[in-house]
């Protein structure tokens, strides 16, 4: 079954196609085998933050890929911004919804692959813009997403990570520093749900261009 949430990306609003509920989709031979969740399927702050700020580039004839599409709110905000986006995910289903969701909100499908940061695949090409919004949720991902954005980003290129404080996330940037690579802060974006309230901070990673 299928639902639909709004989403205020910007000053605009977003409608995003979801399964009717993320608990239906919890598989025990996938959580045995690997502890795998479908947090894809939810709507996290972080993704709404930088979809906000990626809308806003100017990606004509520019290449961006995103690492962990869910249900694809920051692929949105790409292709609305003019990118040539490339959606992976671990889940095949995360896929299809962000192809879906994509279509339905700016009239473009992105191009999707399944990828496993475990095997990060050697034939992706590299590109301008890479994005992630809270992935760091395991310690192992520190080093496994550093990988991905160093494997993935065009030398001269950037990488926008937005995240809430996640464990991982100090061993991410210290990884990302060890493979050359410079870490600053492009934003900080405060969030409110009732009494609820973090702070999403966005993280910009480059490499030299004559790396």
């Amino acid at each position: 079954m299928l639902a639909h949430v709004s989403v205020t990306v910007g000053d605009g609003e977003i409608s995003l196609e979801t399964p009717r509920s993320a608990d239906e989709l919890i598989n025990e031979i996938d959580f045995e085998h690997d502890e795998r969740l479908p947090y894809w399927a939810d709507v996290w702050p972080s993704s709404t933050a930088l979809a906000a700020v990626v809308a806003k580039l100017d990606g004509a004839g520019k290449r961006a890929l995103e690492l962990g599409c869910g249900l694809g709110l920051v692929t949105i905000g790409a292709l609305r911004a003019g990118f040539d986006v490339l959606a992976t995910d671990y889940y095949e289903d995360a896929l299809l919804f962000a192809r879906r969701n994509g279509l339905s909100a700016t009239g473009r499908e992105p191009h999707t692959r399944h990828v496993d940061w475990r095997s990060f695949p050697t034939d992706l090409g590299a590109f301008d813009l890479v994005l992630a919004s809270d992935v760091l949720y395991e310690r192992e991902y520190a080093t496994l997403v550093a990988d991905a954005i160093v494997a993935s980003l065009a030398p001269g290129g950037v990488a926008l990570v937005a995240d809430p404080g996640r464990v991982a996330l100090l061993s991410f940037v210290t990884a990302c520093e060890q493979r050359g690579c410079n870490v600053g802060i492009r934003t900080r974006v405060p969030w409110t749900d009732g009494t609820a309230k973090q702070t999403i901070t966005i993280h910009e990673i480059t490499r030299p261009r004559h790396a």
